[in-house]
Formats: C-alpha cells, structure tokens, sequence
C-alpha cells in the first residue's frame, strides 16, 4: 500500500515521501498514529501543493539573502577602540561587537553567531569578513578598526 508520510518513520522515510508500507503496518500504526495517510489522488495533489508552496517559499528568501548580502557588501562598519603602541587594541574586537556597531550604523540586525571570525581582532586597521545569511549565501562586510 503506498502511503504519504505526515511525520519522518523510522526505517521508511522522511516527512513528505511516498513510501510503501505493508497493508497492515499501515492501517495498524501509521494511520492510528497519524503518522501517515493513503496515498490517493487527493492527496498526492495536495502533497504536490505544499511541496510547491515550500519550494516557493525558499526561492524568495534565497532572493532576500542574496539582495541583503549585496547590500552588505557594499557597507563598512566601523568601530571605535583604544589601542596602545603599535595599533595593538587593549582587549579584542568580537563578533558580538561587531553586530552590534552594525546595527546602530546601519539598521540592520544580524546575528552575532552568523559572524565568521577565526580569531578575534586584535589590531588597528580594515579587514574583511565572512557573515553567513543563508545556507550557501556569505556576504563581505568590511570592518574597519579605529583608535578614539
């Protein structure tokens, strides 16, 4: 019997598939459950119908983080520090403080954890780092150290 499976069943699939499943286990587990629904044309249709709303739905926000991470590109944060001799900063620039100068120069949140550095800023100076907007969208952001 093939069924649509409305939760992920372990040892048959995922959320979504259309599996095969014995005429028993079907109608004695996943149908009592709710963990699955015969796969009729109804339903097949309506499957479809979601599949293509989600698939919808990820091209748009794939479109909006790829339009933000242009406009990130093109922006510079910059942050204002005491340093000693050298341009060497007392303590360190982090992540969170770099989301943050963000946000009050420019308006726009990101999330510290989506902040790319492999080691804090420990100099004076302009680098460019890697701030991850979606699954296989990165964006440029330069920022720029300053003495007060």
């Amino acid at each position: 019997m093939k069924v649509i499976l409305l939760q992920d069943v372990k040892g048959q699939g995922k959320k979504g598939d259309v599996v095969n499943a014995s005429d028993g286990y079907a109608r004695n587990f996943l149908f009592p459950k709710n963990l699955a629904v015969e796969a009729t044309a109804g339903n097949m249709k309506t499957l479809n119908e979601q599949k293509q709303a989600q698939q919808n739905r990820k091209d748009k926000e794939l479109s909006e983080a790829k339009a933000l991470a242009e406009k990130i590109g093109a922006l510079t944060v910059v942050i204002k520090t005491k340093a000693g001799e050298g341009g060497r900063l007392f303590g360190s620039v982090t992540s969170k403080e770099i989301a943050e100068a963000f946000e009050k120069q420019h308006k726009i949140q990101l999330d510290k954890r989506k902040i790319t550095l492999p080691d804090p800023i420990k100099e004076m100076g302009t680098r460019t780092i890697d701030v991850k907007i979606y699954p296989g969208v990165v964006a440029k952001l330069k920022v720029s150290v300053v003495e007060e």
